[in-house]
């Protein structure tokens, strides 16, 4: 944010509301004809975020992400273990793609536009924007070769990630971010 300048017009009463590009704070000052000006005040915040919540189907091995309460709660009622909220997600940034592979049973999750038009090619069914990545909060990928379903599993833990590979996954490196 910028600081606010002596250019600003003291006769206008902003009662407003507004918007900012970022999750940096807004700077203010507050000005009245025949009055000193205020000091500048600043208010740092941050965008709470959507839960993201994570469901294991103990069937197949895998890890599913949700954004929605309600698709998590039916997993869970039909033999899925929730494990809680995984990250929490911004309302705006890059696009995660959701896709399924029908034949498989498993769900795939990614940034790459380019990675999801491959795999729609090869049958899989693309879903939608899942949720956005930004944030400074790595959600990190890693890869089982050996699997079927479940083949991709996502996670903010590195130490989750390490005990992954220590089990023959590879790391394949930043998924997406979220934020917290």
């Amino acid at each position: 944010s910028t600081t606010p300048s002596p250019s600003y017009n003291k006769c206008y009463i902003y009662t407003g509301t507004f918007t900012t590009s970022d999750y940096s704070g807004v700077r203010a000052v507050a000005v009245k004809d025949k009055y000193l000006d205020s000091n500048v005040v600043s208010a740092e915040y941050e965008e709470a975020g959507s839960p993201m919540y994570r469901v294991y189907n103990p069937g197949n091995g895998e890890h599913f992400y949700t954004a929605s309460a309600a698709e998590a709660t039916y997993l869970v009622s039909v033999g899925w273990q929730a494990e809680g909220i995984a990250w929490y997600a911004p309302s705006t940034g890059n696009s995660v793609y959701r896709m399924y592979n029908r034949n498989a049973g498993d769900h795939h999750y990614t940034t790459s536009a380019l990675e999801k038009d491959a795999l729609v090619l090869q049958g899989w069914e693309y879903e939608g924007i899942a949720w956005q990545s930004g944030g400074n909060v790595a959600l990190l990928r890693a890869y089982n070769p050996n699997a079927v379903a479940g083949s991709h599993h996502y996670t903010t833990s590195q130490s989750e990630v390490n005990y992954l590979v220590s089990l023959g996954w590879q790391y394949e490196g930043i998924g997406w971010y979220g934020l917290k």
